[in-house]
């Protein structure tokens, strides 16, 4: 295996016989193909909660305008667990959804309610 950096000031491009050959195959081909590379398997269905879940925790904290610190600090949610979710190494439960359902909604009751 092979690492290196990705310049984004010097993407990858297709050359005109690669691309002619991915506009010529379908979504189906396209699909089948991606699904048999061995370097790019399918996303379990773990993996997609997480990622739903850190996309969520993201979507709520963006709202508040608050760094993750100060998140965390105002809503008083530990901050490696709130990085924990937002970079999708866990989901969050029930309790901490339904809170940011909350946290979303009526901030400044939540705020008042943690005095």
């Amino acid at each position: 295996m092979t690492r290196f950096n990705l310049d984004p000031t010097n993407l990858p491009m297709l050359d005109s016989s690669q691309a002619a050959r991915l506009d010529a195959m379908t979504d189906a081909e396209l699909t089948a193909q991606a699904a048999d590379d061995p370097d790019n398997p399918p996303l379990t269905d773990d993996e997609l909660a997480r990622i739903a879940s850190a996309r969520r925790v993201q979507a709520v904290r963006a709202q508040t305008g608050l760094s993750q610190q100060r998140f965390a600090e105002t809503y008083r949610i530990n901050l490696a667990r709130l990085r924990d979710l937002e970079q999708g190494r866990s989901r969050a439960d029930s309790a901490l959804l339904a809170y940011l359902t909350v946290i979303e909604g009526e901030p400044e009751a939540v705020l008042r309610a943690l005095g």
